[in-house]
């Protein structure tokens, strides 16, 4: 009994503490500003939970810079109610939605099946969407949710789409795939004989393991990419404390205190997306300096549980296994 309360607490614990921290350093810092980008005509996105927060200034920007970016995503209505939002600002504006559930298998690889048929390129894919401190469950396969939605969906539907990826990229302009963690991945773990948290359960846990699990694999995915010369770079982003309904699952007392928070002190979600698309269209980003973790605008350090070399290998081979691909 004792051990399974401290299992729950003390993650939560350090989450909170590590979210103050957090908070402060965005307090003390500059507010972020998107620097001028280039243009990205003829390019197509794929943005996953595009329809609002991050996702939606994503999409809206790289859509404004002439990307044909495809909304990837559960809630039609909310899709295209996205979709007129931006094109009210231009209707010649390229942007879609397609159905998308990371909850799924099945709805993944229809999502890849669709899309490959239209035999389009694929240079950007932001692997955004995400849930947060959710209560336990399981998605529609019998995967842990923030395991099975953050992590596990993202890999399927980035390894369905590599090949376009790869054939979409060349030297000096490099096919981009974004990984939205957060800076929870510090204090996470992965647990390689307990991925679907089975023995004990604690949403803050899992959470923060899921987003180690998209820092690794977007650094195993980026040595990988290189290591066979392919035009890919793989870089996870960290966009900080930002104010969307990601914090939805809080318990009442604290989603209260912190809806009051965020519009005030938080970053806005276009503030939060600036270092996620700083990511995905510097001029500076390709087969030599590509990948990395990024936060705050920039490239910056990992933690040190990314730089062991077998655990994002295991993850990853595991994570084959998993979804059948071996």
């Amino acid at each position: 009994m004792w051990a399974a309360l401290r299992f729950r607490l003390v993650p939560a614990i350090k989450l909170y503490l590590l979210g103050f921290k957090v908070l402060l350093e965005q307090l003390l810092n500059k507010r972020l500003k998107l620097p001028v980008m280039p243009r990205q005509d003829g390019k197509v996105a794929i943005v996953t939970g595009g329809s609002r927060g991050i996702g939606y200034e994503v999409v809206r920007h790289l859509a404004r810079l002439g990307a044909h970016v495809i909304i990837g995503g559960r809630d039609e209505q909310r899709g295209l109610a996205a979709i007129k939002r931006i094109c009210e600002e231009d209707k010649s504006i390229p942007v879609e939605f397609e159905k998308l559930d990371l909850a799924s298998l099945q709805s993944i690889q229809q999502f890849a099946v669709s899309f490959k048929k239209r035999n389009l390129p694929l240079n950007i894919l932001v692997n955004n969407a995400g849930v947060m401190l959710a209560p336990e469950g399981r998605t529609e396969d019998g995967f842990e949710q923030h395991f099975g939605v953050n992590y596990l969906g993202h890999f399927l539907l980035t390894w369905l789409l590599l090949d376009a990826l790869k054939d979409s990229g060349k030297s000096g302009d490099v096919s981009c795939v974004v990984n939205v963690s957060s800076s929870a991945h510090s204090i996470g773990e992965i647990r390689l004989n307990d991925l679907n948290s089975c023995q004990h359960y604690s949403a803050h846990a899992a959470y923060c393991g899921s987003k180690l699990a998209q820092v690794l694999f977007s650094s195993h995915l980026h040595q990988e990419m290189q290591r066979e010369g392919f035009p890919v770079v793989s870089c996870a982003v960290d966009p900080g404390m930002v104010d969307t309904a990601l914090y939805k699952h809080l318990c009442t007392p604290l989603h209260l205190a912190q809806s009051l928070i965020a519009r005030i002190l938080f970053r806005t979600p276009a503030e939060g997306a600036a270092t996620v698309l700083s990511a995905t269209l510097s001029p500076a980003l390709d087969e030599d300096s590509g990948g990395g973790y990024w936060a705050n605008g920039r490239r910056e350090m990992t933690t040190p549980p990314t730089f062991d070399p077998q655990l994002p290998l295991s993850l990853w081979e595991i994570s084959l296994q998993l979804l059948g691909l071996q």
